[in-house]
């Protein structure tokens, strides 16, 4: 089967190169000269482990292949997946569908035959119904089937997800679309692959339910850490506590900073404006969203509270600036909101990301950024863990703290375990492990 892979994002680039991988004939076609030049020699913009090796395999074996035109890259597909980008409106939380419908307008004067156009990028509900009508409207002579098959990649383990999914979504309400999405992904049967069948309605629901009750996972434990904080409990016992029981479950409750990236902060908010314009209002993601934004402010306010009002030529050293590991992405990163806050009362700012930092610096100012941990926190005051980074979870800090004008170590990420840094002669501060660590050290630092 050919597929055409209209969009050579973050899920069209991975999604294009996986399907290649499974054998299938794949052309992934971008408006972006630059990046298509670069990705036929097996250069990728983006950092996704695994990615680039994928990449350059199927290019060799000739089953993937990279165009800037549609003619080229529509001819002989059995399958078009849209997977072109769709941003929050600026201001309004809705997802703008601009690409999307520029996508299906040109395909549909370009078509030859029948297909399948199957919708990748996250839409909201009614999109695949419009698409539907449109390509009546625009090629009442073809025989076009359209199916909404949403991505659930994660970044940083894309290519397992997409390899190893716990289901497959797939809303398709004719049997032409339905026997070429099970063609698609019968490579994951072997592994007893659920895939579940609904239709257009349902299948793009299905997405934004999904990212927002994952977001409300996130910000609940956020705020059992602040009551944690309060009354001397710890909020990773709790988190072990309530995720062993299986209808709650262990993943996303990791108190942190506040949940950032591509998917979440603009997923949670067309979830909310979908659902106030059907009149149907959803306080409790609605709170999620507005809570997340506090959280990542209420981090400025704890920093400068063990400071007081002591900010005079403070340095702080940030470990991590992406909103996730093994990634690039700084959308809607934590350390957009945190750094410029505590700039803003003056303190300097030094910074590392093993990988994030070009990117970084595009939105980022005033920064002065290191190439090594060890330059990073010379003489700080403090350093302040943002990100988890695989390499960050065992520095030795008994060596690292003679670098330090200060021995403290802000980990909002909780990778460490009090106990653990103290003994390496660091006083340590974390996120929901009582505001106790807090009130004691304020009179050292302050000092």
């Amino acid at each position: 089967m050919k597929i055409a892979m209209i969009g050579t994002g973050y899920v069209g680039l991975v999604s294009g190169t996986c399907f290649a991988d499974f054998g299938f004939h794949v052309t992934c076609l971008d408006k972006d000269v630059g990046k298509i030049e670069a990705l036929k020699t097996g250069v990728i913009p983006i950092y996704e482990p695994g990615l680039e090796n994928l990449v350059k395999k199927n290019i060799d074996a000739g089953n993937l292949h990279f165009t800037t035109d549609l003619k080229s890259a529509l001819h002989e597909a059995e399958a078009i997946f849209i997977a072109v980008g769709t941003p929050s409106r600026r201001g309004e939380g809705h997802a703008d569908l601009t690409y999307v419908y520029e996508a299906i307008d040109e395909i549909a004067k370009t078509l030859t035959k029948s297909c399948v156009i199957i919708t990748k990028s996250t839409v909201p509900v009614g999109t695949g119904r419009e698409i539907q009508k449109r390509l009546k409207e625009l090629r009442p002579d073809l025989e076009i089937s359209v199916a909404s098959n949403p991505e659930f990649l994660r970044e940083g383990s894309a290519i397992d997800d997409f390899m190893r999914p716990d289901r497959i979504i797939a809303g398709a309400e004719d049997a032409k679309a339905r026997d070429v999405l099970r063609a698609l992904y019968r490579p994951l049967f072997l592994l007893e692959t659920p895939l579940l069948f609904t239709n257009f309605e349902t299948a793009e629901l299905i997405k934004y339910a999904a990212n927002g009750f994952l977001a409300t996972k996130i910000a609940f434990i956020n705020e059992i850490a602040d009551l944690c904080e309060k009354v001397g409990a710890n909020v990773q016992d709790i988190s072990r506590g309530i995720g062993l029981d299986v209808r709650i479950g262990k993943h996303f409750l990791h108190a942190g900073p506040g949940y950032g990236g591509s998917c979440f902060p603009k997923d949670t908010l067309a979830l909310v404006q979908t659902a106030q314009f059907h009149n149907a209002p959803m306080t409790i993601v609605e709170s999620v969203v507005k809570g997340n934004q506090n959280r990542k402010e209420r981090m400025v306010s704890k920093i400068l509270e063990i400071f007081k009002d002591d900010l005079k030529n403070k340095k702080i050293a940030v470990l991590g600036v992406t909103f996730k590991p093994n990634t690039d992405d700084m959308r809607e990163a934590p350390s957009l909101t945190i750094i410029p806050g505590l700039q803003k009362e003056g303190i300097f700012i030094s910074a590392f990301d093993p990988v994030g930092m070009t990117e970084a610096q595009k939105q980022l100012e005033n920064v002065e950024w290191s190439e090594t941990v060890e330059s990073c926190i010379q003489d700080a005051d403090a350093v302040l863990i943002l990100t988890e980074w695989n390499q960050f979870r065992g520095l030795n800090w008994a060596s690292l703290s003679k670098r330090m004008r200060a021995p403290l170590l802000i980990d909002l990420r909780n990778i460490y375990k009090p106990e653990e840094i103290n003994a390496q002669g660091l006083n340590y501060i974390s996120v929901g492990r009582s505001d106790a660590w807090i009130s004691s050290l304020q009179s050292e630092v302050a000092a």
